[in-house]
């Protein structure tokens, strides 16, 4: 169903993201149980034949099963198409930070400036009473503050990929799954009978369907040979582009020495890239951009994660005026990637709570 907002207003209803996964089917069957009104609402972000059947999220097999989700349960089910927006917001950012050497994260993007700013713009306008996902997130309020934490299943984290939420948000924001274990959420969808009970994971970036990101890059920027170099300047072998290549990468590298070598740094400027031993690739200082805090104040036990995957450190953080943070690592951590998130935590008497955190703009070398 293809609608627009006057069709919609008046109702005060819940709003469901339903992306036609098994999570966010699920969400929005819980709503349906608890609440009389209920409206499912799917975003089209690209074009979904080129992408129908892949392992992506929101491709047009996505959108049908979605709209089946929706009739089984019984709640309407819109369509928005917002594909020239997720163009502008996420397509094209992500190519432009290959371009300049960056390593993007093209999720947290369309979180920010898609799925949330527009769907929380779209929940206000009609006069929702929350705004519902299917993320692993769990939300707490504690001391008149509402607060996040990683979700009972840690397996399933999605905090990294929300650290852009903003405070004066949380209010109309329920994340209902952050209880729960993913086997826990495909047994109630068996029994509910959602039909994408036992729907695969999404697992490559949404609009690059057979996850080669770097097909995918070349089509779009022009290949600019340089050099592959050494920490000292040596020039090891020629590149094809600085597009092809990541901070701790090694293979692919086409350099032959008598210890594995990584990539330590793109130059940009100089379309070099710097490779290192493994012991000459990590940093103790990090230095972050665009800082978003989800809460008032800081507290002293802190910790970052510099990859989705990868593990808390222990670090002190200090931010200026300009929403820059200076990060110092109690331990040095490997190939600390610009362009990739810096996401800040603490620990206390709930659970591990997500505090906010920024882009990666720099290291110490």
């Amino acid at each position: 169903m293809e609608s627009n907002v006057n069709s919609i207003k008046g109702n005060n209803p819940i709003v469901v993201a339903m992306s036609g996964g098994v999570d966010s089917s699920v969400a929005a069957a819980l709503m349906n149980k608890d609440y009389e009104d209920v409206i499912g609402v799917t975003l089209r972000l690209y074009d979904e034949k080129k992408v129908a059947n892949s392992k992506t999220c929101c491709s047009g097999a996505d959108i049908m099963d979605a709209k089946k989700i929706a009739n089984t349960i019984t709640i309407p089910h819109y369509v928005f198409d917002y594909e020239e927006i997720f163009k502008k917001n996420v397509i094209e950012p992500f190519i432009n930070e290959y371009r300049s050497g960056r390593t993007p994260i093209p999720c947290i993007n369309c979180n920010e400036k898609v799925k949330f700013l527009d769907l929380l713009s779209f929940a206000r306008e009609i006069n929702a009473k929350s705004l519902v996902t299917g993320h692993y997130i769990k939300k707490v309020k504690i001391d008149n503050e509402w607060r996040l934490y990683v979700p009972q299943d840690r397996d399933r984290d999605q905090s990294y990929f929300l650290f852009t939420m903003k405070k004066d948000d949380l209010d109309l924001i329920e994340f209902p799954l952050g209880d729960y274990k993913k086997d826990e959420i495909r047994d109630l969808a068996l029994k509910l009978n959602l039909h994408v009970f036992d729907k695969s994971d999404s697992q490559d970036i949404c609009f690059i369907p057979d996850g080669d990101y770097k097909k995918f890059i070349n089509k779009s920027i022009e290949s600019d040979e340089g050099e592959v170099v050494d920490v000292d300047g040596n020039v090891l072998n020629k590149h094809e582009g600085i597009q092809n290549f990541t901070i701790g990468q090694r293979r692919g590298l086409g350099v032959s020495q008598d210890e594995p070598l990584y990539v330590k740094k793109i130059d940009k400027h100089k379309n070099r890239v710097i490779v290192a031993s493994k012991d000459n690739i990590s940093s103790s200082t990090i230095y972050v951009q665009n800082v978003n805090l989800i809460t008032n104040n800081l507290p002293n036990n802190l910790y970052v994660r510099v990859r989705s995957t990868g593990k808390l450190l222990n670090a002190k953080i200090k931010i200026n005026e300009e929403n820059e943070a200076t990060i110092s690592l109690a331990s040095p951590e490997t190939a600390v990637s610009p362009g990739q998130a810096c996401v800040f935590y603490c620990k206390d008497e709930i659970g591990t709570r997500l505090l906010g955190g920024g882009w990666i703009h720099s290291t110490n070398e």
